[in-house]
C-alpha cells in the first residue's frame, strides 16, 4: 500500500507542477521576457521547494540534498540544453537579455560556492558536524539576502535592464490569463502540491 501511495503521489505532482509552471509563465505576456523569465525562475521550482520542506520536517536530509542536486543538474543540463537545441532548430539566430543572463550566472556561481564551501571546510579542517551546521545556516542566510537584493535590483531599481529585447505581448494574447486567474491557479496548485508532498514524503 505504501508503494502504491508513493507512486500515485509522484504521478499527482507532475501535472500540478506543470500548472504551477504555466501560472508563473503568464506574467511574461505583460511584463516582457526578462521579468517574466525571472519570475518563472523564482517560482517555477516551487514544487521541489515544497517537497524539500516536507522532507526537512521529516528529518530526511539526504533526500533534500539529492533533490537539490537533481534540480540544479536537471535545470542546467536538461532544461537549458533542450531550450538551446530546440531554439537552434527553429531559429537561425536566438536573442536573449545579456544583463539578465549575467545576473543569473552570478547567482548560480554564488550558489555553487555556497554548496561547496562547507564540504571543503570540513575536508581542510576536520570540523565537526555541529560547526558545519552553523556554517551552512550562515551561508543560507547570506544567499537569501543576496537573492533578495537581486530581486530588488531586477524588479525595482533597474527593471529597465530586464525588460527583454522584444516588446511585451498584448494582454489579450491568445491563451493569456488574467493576473487574477494566474494567481488563483498558482495558489491552488501550490496548496495541492503541499498536500501531496506530505503523502509522498510519508
Amino acid at each position: 500500500a505504501q508503494t502504491i501511495l508513493f507512486l500515485l503521489s509522484i504521478l499527482a505532482i507532475v501535472p500540478l507542477a506543470g500548472w504551477m509552471g504555466r501560472a508563473t509563465e503568464q506574467p511574461a505576456l505583460r511584463l516582457g521576457a526578462g521579468v517574466g523569465g525571472l519570475l518563472n525562475a523564482t517560482f517555477g521550482n516551487a514544487a521541489e521547494l515544497i517537497i524539500a520542506f516536507a522532507a526537512l520536517r521529516a528529518g530526511l536530509y539526504t533526500v533534500v540534498k539529492a533533490s537539490l542536486v537533481g534540480a540544479i543538474v536537471g535545470n542546467i543540463l536538461l532544461v537549458l540544453g533542450t531550450a538551446m537545441l530546440a531554439g537552434g532548430i527553429a531559429h537561425r539566430e536566438q536573442h536573449f537579455n545579456a544583463s539578465a543572463a549575467r545576473s543569473q550566472a552570478t547567482l548560480l556561481m554564488l550558489a555553487a560556492v555556497a554548496l561547496i564551501l562547507p564540504a571543503a571546510y570540513r575536508a581542510a579542517s576536520g570540523a565537526a558536524s555541529l560547526e558545519l551546521g552553523s556554517l551552512s545556516l550562515w551561508m543560507a542566510g547570506v544567499l537569501l539576502a543576496v537573492y533578495g537584493a537581486n530581486l530588488v535590483f531586477s524588479l525595482v531599481t533597474h527593471a529597465s535592464l530586464f525588460t527583454g529585447s522584444h516588446e511585451p505581448e498584448a494582454a489579450e494574447h491568445a491563451g493569456g490569463w488574467s493576473p487574477a486567474r494566474a494567481a488563483g491557479v498558482l495558489a491552488a496548485a501550490t496548496a495541492a502540491v503541499a498536500w501531496v508532498s506530505e503523502a509522498l514524503v510519508g
